[in-house]
């Protein structure tokens, strides 16, 4: 009778997720990033769960560093039981989680980390990554470089996999795209360490005739303001990747650099019915607007809910087989999970920035769907080594 008695008890233990994320280092994305995923739990669970069974998220900070959130990983794998990975933001991060996810046979959904090896060069089995890569961003801002006709380029990126990555990216679209372009400076600061008097003055003392600008968060607003002040931007263009996200330009304000060219989040002037749905529910739960890490958190949870509940199972390699061409719909619509590399087929905007009610926004901006800026198959099977 006992047995009988705790059987639907047992049938209803949750779903153990494990999510790792740099909250202490990169605060203004993580913290919305945080709430995003939690709508998305609150609502699955709400919804019925996992084919019955609720969702259990146990989160760790990996500080930023690779040994700690591999540390975190194997704690949450060994003592937590946990069935999936999730998360990840700066790519180094990323890349070292995935590795372990190879190492441990454990399904992986990357959110964040941009860098183009987690999918290409690093890629495994058990690792898929959610957001817009730096090769995909990249290229949809090389379409707008190439209108301009612009022949020296000053590159401007923190030094780390993120901006190592997308600048060789922008080198190798404009390069095939633009014959005879020419770099003619590069500035490569360490991460939230950044001179931008020097880097400012440098690129000034280069004369080019337009920016390809990778920093972002506290760097991206020194560097705005440094440059403002030696008229660095003047009669010059500048393409910025993550520039137009809400977490980077909102503490700007009408200091926010009118005209460059940025990827981003216009959350004030989406109407889509998905996006609609989505900002009704982020606010009626935490009286806030959302920012692009919101998105992120929660489509990634929803990612995981859906390779979970197509895989009718916990095991890791039916997780794999499931998360493989997984479909969904996401605030930013439909999107998919490549069946040759992993990569989501999530898009992002792209637009320029202008000023209302004194701040930031971005004005004139489009959605640029994933898939339209991915190389071919043939490519992709010679830089990925499964």
């Amino acid at each position: 009778m006992m047995a009988v008695a705790a059987a639907p008890a047992l049938a209803q233990a949750p779903i153990k997720v494990g999510e790792i994320n740099s909250y202490k280092v990169i605060p203004a994305f993580l913290e919305p990033y945080r709430k995003g995923w939690e709508l998305a739990v609150e609502q699955i669970n709400k919804s019925g769960g996992i084919n019955g069974r609720p969702l259990e998220v146990i989160s760790r900070d990996d500080n930023g560093a690779p040994g700690d959130a591999v540390r975190a990983a194997e704690e949450l794998v060994s003592r937590e039981g946990v069935v999936l990975l999730t998360g990840g933001f700066l790519s180094h991060v990323g890349l070292a989680v995935a590795d372990f996810a190879k190492q441990r046979k454990m399904p992986f959904i990357a959110s964040e980390p941009l860098t183009d090896k987690i999918v290409w060069e690093n890629g495994n089995r058990y690792t898929f990554r959610l957001r817009a890569s730096t090769y995909m961003q990249t290229s949809m801002l090389v379409e707008e470089a190439v209108k301009l006709n612009k022949r020296r380029w000053a590159l401007v990126y923190p030094n780390y996999e993120y901006g190592q990555s997308a600048v060789a990216s922008f080198k190798q679209l404009m390069s095939a795209r633009q014959p005879g372009v020419e770099f003619v400076v590069e500035q490569a600061p360490p991460l939230n360490r950044i001179d931008a008097g020097s880097v400012a003055q440098a690129v000034a003392d280069a004369k080019p005739d337009a920016i390809f600008n990778v920093t972002f968060g506290a760097d991206l607003q020194k560097f705005v303001r440094e440059g403002t002040t030696r008229g660095l931007f003047n009669d010059r263009v500048v393409l910025s990747v993550l520039g137009g996200e809400p977490e980077y330009l909102d503490p700007l304000r009408d200091e926010a650099p009118v005209g460059w060219i940025v990827t981003g989040y216009p959350w004030y002037a989406i109407d889509t019915p998905e996006h609609k749905a989505f900002l009704e529910a982020y606010r009626a739960k935490f009286n806030d607007y959302p920012r692009l890490g919101s998105v992120v958190g929660y489509s990634a949870m929803i990612s995981v809910g859906e390779a979970l509940r197509k895989a009718k199972s916990t095991d890791p390699e039916a997780i794999v087989a499931a998360a493989k061409g997984l479909e969904h719909m996401s605030p930013f619509g439909p999107i998919k999970y490549r069946e040759i590399d992993h990569q989501s087929t999530m898009g992002a905007y792209v637009g320029r920035i202008g000023i209302r009610d004194g701040k930031g926004v971005m004005v004139d901006w489009r959605y640029e769907p994933g898939e339209r800026h991915l190389p071919s198959d043939d490519v992709v099977k010679k830089l990925r080594p499964e």
